[in-house]
């Protein structure tokens, strides 16, 4: 064996996928070495990794397609992903031609139900479960003021309805996301209702900061919006990164794309 080959690094293989911008890096478990927070935020750094706002880690299930723990970009494990749910759903569409994926999420087992397919685009509507809203919630500091409304689609939101989208909004998510009324943190969510079925939206994620785009954050807008009268089912919800149909009845329903971008590997 030559110098050049005892010096080479082993290799990670990984699919990179986006839903309406919120990116994720799929990667099969079993194939990683050492510690996979450690490893995720080698992955998802944007200037000397691959990039992505986290890794789903997948591992095989007896009971359904496919068991997909995600990770966040800062190493903080999250209970689900709406979006990476999605992605994951593309991933083994591609693979496998399902016409139905479930996935095991840290939220329970989700069932993503193929609509169509153009290119390397998929889309689906995925069944996230039944919401929990809870009632509205002041935050008061010194530097911020808000009222808001918590919703958990089996990982925690605070949704905030705003005629417009404030000056600095990132920084007082950032400081709400601390405060000691969300012991394990929370995803923020700025909503502005736009017409009786459409909500635009802002988040800003644990362990990701500002994302283009949240399925469960699409989901808990429209839920606290329409809990409070503003809107009603279906809601079209728009962020930076694309729009997504959410519709509540008992369930609710998210339908929205994903897109397989590449495959590569990974030096480790």
């Amino acid at each position: 064996m030559s110098a050049l080959q005892n010096e080479q690094s082993p290799k990670l293989s990984f699919t990179k996928a986006s839903a309406c911008g919120n990116d994720f890096l799929l990667v099969e478990a079993s194939h990683a070495p050492g510690d996979l927070r450690a490893l995720t935020r080698r992955l998802c750094d944007r200037h000397n990794g691959i990039g992505a706002d986290g890794v789903e880690w997948l591992f095989p299930d007896a009971e359904a397609d496919i068991d997909a723990r995600l990770i966040n970009a800062d190493g903080s494990a999250a209970e689900i992903s709406g979006n990476g749910t999605r992605c994951v759903a593309a991933e083994i569409c591609a693979r496998e031609g399902n016409a139905e994926v479930v996935i095991r999420t840290g939220a329970g087992l989700k069932t993503c139900q193929f609509v169509r397919r153009r290119g390397s685009t998929f889309e689906f509507e995925a069944n996230m479960g039944q919401p929990e809203v809870g009632g509205e919630l002041s935050i008061e500091t010194t530097s911020v003021r808000a009222i808001g409304r918590e919703v958990s689609m089996g990982n925690p939101h605070f949704v905030i309805f705003v005629e417009d989208f404030p000056e600095g909004w990132q920084r007082q998510a950032a400081l709400i996301q601390t405060q000691p009324q969300f012991p394990q943190g929370t995803n923020v969510v700025y909503a502005s209702v736009r017409g009786t079925h459409e909500v635009e939206i802002r988040m800003f994620e644990r362990g990701a900061g500002e994302t283009q785009s949240s399925g469960t954050g699409s989901c808990a807008s429209a839920v606290a919006a329409i809990a409070s009268g503003r809107i009603s089912s279906p809601v079209t919800v728009i962020a930076p990164g694309g729009s997504q149909a959410v519709r509540w009845q008992t369930d609710v329903y998210l339908l929205g794309p994903a897109t397989l971008i590449c495959r590569g590997e990974f030096f480790v």
